[in-house]
């Protein structure tokens, strides 16, 4: 059974990840990116939220008596 010949494999691969780096580069460089956007002003919205015309507090741990 005749061996598969590998010698070669290294001189074809070797130009072709260098052929694949070059265009990669090449289109890359044809391409046009934004530099940078340029922010929008936020509106702040109000929502009705239906909590807030009634009581709410919260309390944290502190504010509360120590208990015995």
């Amino acid at each position: 059974m005749p061996q598969l010949n590998t010698a070669v494999w290294p001189t074809m691969i070797t130009p072709m990840l260098l052929t694949l780096f070059l265009v990669t580069q090449l289109k890359m460089l044809n391409s046009n990116y934004h530099l940078r956007p340029s922010p929008k002003p936020m509106k702040m919205k109000n929502y009705n939220k239906p909590w807030e015309p009634k009581w709410t507090k919260i309390y944290s741990l502190h504010s509360l008596p120590l208990q015995s």
